[in-house]
C-alpha cells in the first residue's frame, strides 16, 4: 500500500488548508484511515481517524470542531479539513492506513496502522 499526503502550505491563523492523502495498491475501502501529526522536539500524536466506510469517525480533543475527515472510496482519497487554524497546529501531518476490512473500529494510535505516507507540512503563522 502506498499512501501520498497533499495539501500542506503556510497559512495565518484563523485561515484553513485542506489535507489529501490518496491511497494505492491495495483496495482503498478495506482500510480505516488516520491522520497523524508530528511538531518539532514532539512526538508525534493522533489527529482524527475514519472506519472504512466513512461512517465512523474520531477526533483528538485539540482539533475537535475545527477538523474534519472524510473519505472518498471510488477516488481511494482521505482528506482533512482543517479550519480555524492556531499556530500550535503547525506541523507535518501523516496519512496513515490500517487493514480493518468490514471491521466497525476506531484507531487512533500510530502503531495499529501498517502504512504511512511521507508527510506535508503544515504551517500556520500568528
Amino acid at each position: 500500500v502506498q499512501l501520498q499526503a497533499s495539501g500542506g502550505g503556510l497559512v495565518e491563523a484563523g485561515g484553513s488548508l485542506r489535507l489529501s492523502c490518496v491511497v494505492s495498491g491495495r483496495t482503498f475501502s478495506n482500510y480505516a484511515m488516520g491522520w497523524f501529526r508530528q511538531a518539532p522536539g514532539k512526538e508525534r500524536e493522533f489527529v482524527a481517524t475514519i472506519t472504512w466506510s466513512g461512517g465512523g469517525t474520531l477526533y483528538a480533543d485539540s482539533v475537535k470542531g475545527r477538523f474534519t475527515i472524510s473519505r472518498d472510496n471510488a477516488e481511494n482519497r482521505v482528506y482533512l479539513q482543517m479550519n480555524s487554524l492556531k499556530p500550535e497546529d503547525t506541523a507535518v501531518y501523516y496519512c496513515a492506513a490500517r487493514f480493518a476490512y468490514r471491521i466497525i473500529q476506531l484507531w487512533s494510535a500510530g502503531n495499529q496502522y501498517q502504512y504511512w505516507g511521507q508527510g506535508t507540512q503544515v504551517t500556520v503563522s500568528s
